[in-house]
Parts: structure tokens; C-alpha cells; sequence
């Protein structure tokens, strides 16, 4: 029973959502076959579910983020409101560029990783065959998690679209994504950071927004709205804790995952105070040529410095044979490399080596 009580409070915190039908929540993380040797019912139908929920969260997203606000005359208090004509919709990305996104955001290996990140895969209930195969650990089988958590908050809030907007961007976190790294994903560097000691962060949301009146807790570090439109709209707040010993954070925003990015971002800016970071040297246990291109975007994709850019050109050689000159640049970094052979891929292994190398060494973070 204890476990099973563990298993709903850890994934109830990390979505966001409380569920009135904490079965819903159980089925969702049971595959077939265990109901296949046990009776009872799966997460199949609802995986069908979440897919369509998922889809129009995606969408709903998309055209937030790159269309103009047809309603943002309703998030001004009716005193400070301004008659305005109707406007068409329009949209900063085409509807092909929009597709794009879209598929990036749902494929299989963002929902994979989105499952991994919030460490559910080791409360799926599983078949003996499941089992045995180490079926946790299939991409397949965690992107038909995401989506079954998805249907069962879309079946128990009867379909609420805003709750489960809420959900879908708390677990898939959109924003990092479609930034693609231009801006710092500080809810994954704080996952991160947890990682490292075996855990994972605490979050507790609620409908909230700051007020002078509500008591300080020293024990949190509080982070406050700033300017009049985030005062009136920042209806939603999010404290997190990372590490026991260590003060809380709390955050407002315009959603809930606005509210523990916000969260998320004070606390690592807390640990870069306190000098509480792992240095770019601790990150990469054993740097080695066959793993210099994926080793180099690790330390791209926890925020250290940009994706590396490489520039290939083919020549060749009296005999007519392909000869590769690669070069690796880094736009932080003040050094490029470049190496030839005759193999493209060799080629960009190796000066993608010679990159990490002098990052580790030498580059310092600001």
C-alpha cells in the first residue's frame, strides 16, 4: 500500500493535476499484458485518448505562442479595457513550419525522454513477458504512457481543455523545444541537478497569485511578479524543492508552467550562488572519440554553451577518392577545429573530439 500511495503522490505532484479518480491514474501505467494475466482493465484506450488531447494541446501551444491574441481584451480589468474591432487570426509561422513543430513536439522520442525525465517508467505495471523483456525501457512503450496519463486527466476533469493544457506543458515541456536552445531550459537543468543525487524535485502547484498579505516563509525564496500585468494575471503558483537541506522556491506565472519555470530558474541561479553546480569538467566522465559528438551536445543541452556547428567540404584525391575536411566551431567559444580524412564520419568524430577536449580544459562559463 505504501508504494502504491508513493506511486500517486510522485506523479500527481510532478504533472500537476489531482485526480477525484485515482483509478484512472492507476490504469493509465498498466499495459496490456498485465491485464492479459490479471483481468482488469489497461492504458490502451487511454493512450488513444491522450493522443487526440495531446495533438490540440500541441496546436493550442503553437498558435499561443506564434499568433496574435484574439482575447487579450478579456485579461484587462473591464475599467482599463479599450473598444476594439475584430481582427483576423494570424500566424508568425506557415502552416508547413507549424508542422514541423507540431511533429518535433509529439514524436516518440521527445514523449521517451519526457517519461524518462520524470522517472514514470519504473511504475509501469507489466506482464511477466513485459517483464522479462525490459519493456520499460522501450521508447514505444513510454510515449503510450505520456499519452494514457494524458487520457486519464482528460477523462477525469470531463475533458476540461484548460486543466489539461495545463498537464501537457508541464510534462512536455513545449518551451524548450520550439526555443531550441536559445534560451537556458532551467526545469531540465534542475532535473538534472536533482538527478545526480538519485531524485527527482517536488512540486506543488496551486491556483494562486501573490499577495502582500499572505505571510513569508523563511524557509522559501519567493519570486514576485514583476510590472502590473503579471501582478493582475500571474494566477498560478508553483514551490518546488530540490534538496532537503536547501531552502524551497517559489514562483507566479500566467500558467503553471510558467510558474515553475520561473521556479526553476531562481533556484539555479540559488545553486550558481552557492557554487552548488557540477563544473563542465564533472559532467563528461570519460571523453572519447566515438562519443565526442554526442558528449559535445550533452554540455550544449545543460546550458553551457551553444549547439556545436559543423561545416563539411568535399574534395579529392588524384585517384578521385572523397577526401573530408571538417571543421567544428562553438559561437561562445573562442577556438575552431578542423581535421580531413577520408571517411565524413570519422572526420567529424574526430575534430568534434578535438572541441571537447579544449572545452573541458579550457572554456569557463559566465
Amino acid at each position: 500500500m505504501a508504494k502504491k500511495e508513493y506511486f500517486e503522490t510522485v506523479v500527481q505532484n510532478q504533472i500537476g493535476y489531482t485526480f477525484e479518480n485515482l483509478k484512472l491514474l492507476r490504469q493509465a501505467f498498466v499495459r496490456k499484458s498485465f491485464s492479459e494475466e490479471n483481468g482488469g482493465e489497461n492504458n490502451e484506450v487511454l493512450e488513444f485518448i491522450g493522443d487526440t488531447v495531446l495533438s490540440a494541446a500541441a496546436m493550442r501551444y503553437l498558435t499561443t505562442r506564434f499568433g496574435n491574441d484574439l482575447h487579450v481584451q478579456e485579461k484587462i480589468p473591464i475599467s482599463f479595457r479599450v473598444p476594439q474591432e475584430p481582427e483576423e487570426f494570424h500566424s508568425e509561422k506557415s502552416e508547413g513550419e507549424l508542422t514541423q513543430i507540431k511533429q518535433k513536439l509529439v514524436e516518440k522520442k521527445t514523449l521517451a525522454m519526457r517519461i524518462d525525465e520524470l522517472g514514470f517508467a519504473e511504475f509501469l505495471i507489466m506482464g511477466k513477458g513485459d517483464i522479462e523483456q525490459n519493456m520499460a525501457e522501450q521508447p514505444s512503450v513510454k510515449e503510450d504512457l505520456f499519452e494514457a496519463i494524458l487520457g486519464a486527466v482528460a477523462l477525469d476533469s470531463n475533458y476540461d481543455y484548460d486543466r489539461i493544457q495545463n498537464v501537457v506543458e508541464i510534462m512536455l515541456r513545449p518551451d524548450s523545444i520550439v526555443d531550441n536552445g536559445e534560451e537556458a531550459d532551467y526545469v531540465r537543468l534542475i532535473y538534472e541537478w536533482d538527478e545526480s543525487f538519485g531524485c527527482i524535485p517536488y512540486f506543488r502547484y496551486k491556483d494562486q497569485g501573490y499577495s502582500l498579505y499572505t505571510p513569508s516563509d523563511p524557509n522559501v525564496i519567493e519570486v514576485i511578479p514583476q510590472g502590473t500585468y503579471e501582478l493582475n494575471n500571474a494566477n498560478y503558483s508553483c514551490e518546488m524543492s530540490i534538496r532537503n537541506d536547501l531552502h524551497r522556491f517559489k514562483a507566479y506565472g500566467l500558467s503553471r508552467n510558467d510558474a515553475r519555470k520561473k521556479a526553476c530558474k531562481r533556484a539555479y541561479e540559488y545553486l550558481v550562488e552557492h557554487d552548488l553546480l557540477f563544473k563542465i569538467r564533472d559532467e563528461i566522465d570519460e571523453p572519447t572519440v566515438e562519443m565526442a559528438i554526442n558528449q559535445l551536445e550533452i554540455l550544449a543541452r545543460r546550458g553551457y554553451f551553444s549547439i556545436p556547428k559543423y561545416e563539411f567540404i568535399e574534395t579529392h584525391d588524384a585517384d578521385g577518392n572523397p577526401i573530408w575536411n571538417v571543421k567544428c566551431r562553438i559561437e561562445e567559444v573562442d577556438a575552431s577545429f578542423e581535421t580531413e580524412s577520408s571517411s565524413k564520419k570519422k572526420a567529424k568524430k574526430e575534430v568534434a573530439f578535438e572541441m571537447l577536449q579544449y572545452v573541458l580544459d579550457n572554456y569557463e562559463v559566465e
